[in-house]
């Protein structure tokens, strides 16, 4: 198989590396590229954050720091795509997309597992794994929060894909 990008999240804590599954979710891994080479995820924040389960982030309504609070986690691309299930599990480490109700509603939101959730499995589309930083993730879901798990102090993230070498 030939090597895959790369994306490095790059925060105020440190970096997250992604290893990316374009052979479980080839449509998701190739969004995630598009939009992180396009910029939309530089200046998104996590803007939802719990402890014992997972980091979220990935919204274009959180770039705006005076946008209200209320509009975190309701914004996306301007698109959305088909689900990938598959059969990878949920645990520690693992990336994912976030969506609405909707399976096939996943659009820029993505989310990091903090600790295994198994009751994801094949309802989220898994499409990669922190290889590196996973104490940075740690860190970003300790963050203090608010009552809907938005932390009061802005955690900006940058994503830089990493192209696999010739």
């Amino acid at each position: 198989m030939a090597e895959t990008a790369r994306a490095v999240i790059e925060t105020k804590f440190g970096d997250l590396e992604i290893e990316l599954w374009p052979d479980k979710a080839p449509g998701h891994v190739k969004n995630f590229l598009d939009l992180a080479r396009k910029g939309v995820y530089d200046g998104t924040i996590f803007h939802r954050v719990i402890p014992g389960f997972m980091i979220q982030g990935g919204d274009p309504n959180t770039k705006d720091p005076k946008a209200p609070r209320a509009t975190h986690g309701t914004g996306g691309p301007g698109h959305t795509i088909k689900a990938e299930f598959n059969d990878t599990a949920h645990t520690r480490g693992t990336v994912s997309m976030a969506r609405s109700q909707d399976p096939h509603s996943a659009g820029s939101q993505f989310f990091v597992c903090v600790a295994d959730a198994r009751f994801l499995d094949r309802q989220y589309s898994a499409f990669g794994r922190v290889v590196r930083g996973m104490e940075v993730a740690d860190k970003i879901v300790s963050a203090a929060r608010d009552s809907k798990d938005n932390p009061h102090e802005r955690i900006e993230m940058k994503v830089r894909v990493v192209e696999p070498q010739a």
